[in-house]
């Protein structure tokens, strides 16, 4: 996808620009679904964990759709036009070269530790790279400072390690993940 094409089929088709995916993953194996394997995972930016609603916002939900199907009438909230520009003002958005190493120390501490067995690929060091640039433009700014880093660093992370002898464990990998901070010297 990152060619800006998929293949079908031994077709090849052109993907729109832009073109983003927003998937939902269930956290439980049940019957009929299985756990992505280690290389598609490692193409999502982020994971998070949403957990159930409040009552209240579950109470709207269910008015929502109480006269039909909400999805139906959904309008766009930017243009295409728009989101390439911020596409664009993110790839601006200045990293400093001493952030720019906290960021891939802490991505070689997930390759060298005893509890993983797989850590950040360097696909997984871009993706942490960019959405550190894409909070900083969220948060107003034109640059990113560390606690831009740490605060991603779960979400972007855990979810592309491996730990040794579990094939997936979300709650040990967040704790690595916060260990491995908590042993990085923060740039000052």
């Amino acid at each position: 996808m990152s060619e800006s094409q998929v293949s079908l089929d031994g077709v090849t088709h052109e993907l729109p620009d832009p073109f983003l995916v927003i998937a939902t993953q269930n956290p439980y194996e049940f019957e009929g679904t299985y756990p992505l394997p280690e290389n598609q995972l490692d193409r999502f930016t982020i994971c998070l964990e949403i957990g159930y609603a409040v009552r209240s916002v579950e109470k709207d939900v269910l008015t929502t759709h109480r006269t039909g199907e909400p999805v139906e009438t959904l309008q766009p909230v930017i243009s295409q036009a728009d989101l390439l520009k911020l596409q664009a003002r993110v790839r601006e958005t200045r990293v400093d070269e001493a952030l720019s190493d906290y960021l891939l120390d802490i991505v070689e501490k997930t390759r060298n530790h005893d509890e993983i067995e797989l850590g950040i690929s360097t696909r997984g060091a871009l993706a942490y790279y960019r959405a550190v640039q894409a909070l900083a433009v969220v948060e107003g700014r034109d640059y990113v400072i560390p606690d831009d880093i740490k605060r991603l660093a779960g979400p972007v992370m855990a979810h592309r390690l491996i730990c040794r002898g579990l094939t997936r464990e979300r709650k040990r990998a967040l704790d690595i993940v916060r260990r491995i901070l908590e042993s990085v010297p923060t740039p000052r």
